[in-house]
């Protein structure tokens, strides 16, 4: 069975190249009806915080991103990895070293100023009697010092290394935590991951950790290592960039689905198709067609992606999201119209969800605030008597549909002999405050009879405050 695992680190937000990873984590494993593992890899206990553990958590889940097992905090498993360390001492496989911080700064520096690598030198390893094991030690693991560690990368291809590049890295610290990549191999084994797909940062990584598995006996999974996303123009990306938690895109409106569409399409293809949903994503989705090339993001791209979701998914989805939206600027939703209909009415015009719902928030507010140079702009003296029959002929309109409305609107256009433009906005202005809004019948409709003739009448009021003389 396919296992994956998404292992982030609780030391910052969930970015937008982590929700990839996870993303293509959790498509491999539902393709292959297998199972996708959630890892929180805290052992850097200065770094790590619950706040980011949350923000992941909550990340994951408004990206839908379930997953079947986990999550698992490496900090509940150091009495594991303690052991497994023993294990390694006992077999030979790996050493204690009792070199000073002094002695591998000045190793390191004659290494340098000696054009070479600078990497562990193995004293301890020849050390012929050890210290009294009173003293601070760290575990180091044993290299092998002939032969090279090969591997078929998923992403990159064949990859090969000698082992004479390869240090003896240090598997637990002298405080006696464990190190990333020791605690890494022994959840990968234990775990039963069949497949590590992750960021190309940490390819230099994979010959150690495949060197530790052999060394306990466990199989070694296949690797795909993904090149890491690039800004706009082509470099390294930045926070400016969308390198900002994945919370940021549902603050700025994106939907999940939008998201996670931009997402696959950020180093995978299946032929030339644009658009996918969740189902399509798991169906086509293979390891095998991760892209080698770094991919840019296109800010208008996730737009144009989330405008195409805003009018295609069903209203009731999108409507969720845009309850949360409206509730984060203090709005009672109970207090408008059914939010289904509005985003029936402003999916066409906008292409994010704050936006619409920024532009519908005077359904919901008990008094707008005018706009002072629309209304000045758009208020004659001639205005307000047209507004009166207006109002007087809407409080005649008993079943308050947009057809109705808009009959009753035509009828006192063509009755004054006047254009429809010379009072259309200024009963959208009398109504939302400003010039942009869906069309008068749609937005007296969502408004309300009660609530459009009452801000309609208080319209009036603005002919003392326009022309006090007249």
């Amino acid at each position: 069975m396919v296992i994956t695992r998404f292992a982030p680190s609780p030391t910052g937000d969930l970015h937008i190249g982590s929700a990839r990873t996870a993303l293509f984590c959790w498509l491999w494993a539902k393709n292959q009806q297998g199972k996708f593992i959630l890892r929180i890899e805290d052992t850097d206990r200065e770094r790590s915080t619950e706040q980011a553990v949350n923000v992941i958590l909550e990340g994951m889940a408004w990206l839908g991103l379930t997953w079947d097992e986990g999550p698992i905090y490496q900090t509940h498993r150091f009495d594991r990895y303690k052991q497994v360390a023993k294990d390694l001492l006992e077999s030979g496989h790996a050493y204690k070293c009792y070199c000073t911080k002094e002695r591998l700064e000045v190793l390191r520096d004659q290494q340098i100023a000696a054009k070479e690598k600078p990497r562990y030198d193995g004293y301890c390893l020849k050390f012929p009697h050890p210290p009294h094991d009173n003293l601070p030690y760290v575990i180091r693991f044993k290299t092998p010092q002939t032969g090279s560690v090969a591997f078929d990368d998923l992403v990159k291809g064949h990859i090969e290394i000698q082992n004479t590049e390869l240090d003896d890295l240090i598997l637990v610290r002298s405080d006696g935590t464990p190190t990333y990549n020791f605690t890494v191999v022994v959840d990968d084994w234990e775990m039963g991951i069949t497949h590590v797909l992750r960021g190309d940062d940490h390819i230099n990584n994979t010959p150690r950790q495949i060197h530790i598995l052999k060394a306990l006996g466990a199989k070694v999974p296949l690797y795909g290592h993904m090149p890491m996303l690039l800004g706009p123009d082509g470099k390294k990306l930045s926070k400016r960039d969308g390198a900002a938690s994945v919370l940021d895109y549902r603050l700025q409106g994106i939907l999940p689905d939008a998201l996670l569409n931009y997402l696959v399409r950020l180093g995978w293809s299946h032929g030339d198709t644009e658009i996918f949903n969740i189902d399509e994503m798991i169906q086509y989705f293979n390891v095998n067609a991760i892209n080698s090339s770094p991919s840019a993001i296109n800010p208008e791209k996730l737009l144009w992606l989330n405008q195409h979701y805003l009018k295609t998914k069903p209203e009731k989805e999108v409507a969720a999201e845009l309850a949360w939206h409206l509730e984060r600027m203090g709005l009672d939703v109970k207090k408008g119209p059914a939010l289904e209909q509005i985003v029936i009415a402003q999916r066409e015009r906008c292409k994010t969800l704050l936006e619409m719902a920024q532009k519908s928030q005077f359904l919901f507010v008990d008094e707008v605030v005018f706009d002072e140079p629309s209304v000045n702009k758009n208020f004659t003296q001639e205005t307000f008597p047209v507004l009166l029959s207006i109002i007087e002929k809407l409080r005649t309109v008993s079943s308050w549909q947009p057809e109705p409305i808009n009959e009753a609107i035509k009828s006192v256009v063509t009755e004054l002999g006047i254009k429809l433009g010379v009072i259309a906005q200024p009963i959208r202005i009398a109504v939302t405050g400003g010039t942009v809004s869906p069309p008068i019948d749609l937005t007296l409709f969502l408004l309300g009879k009660e609530k459009s003739l009452q801000r309609l009448e208080g319209a009036l009021t603005l002919k003392n405050e326009l022309f006090p003389e007249g």
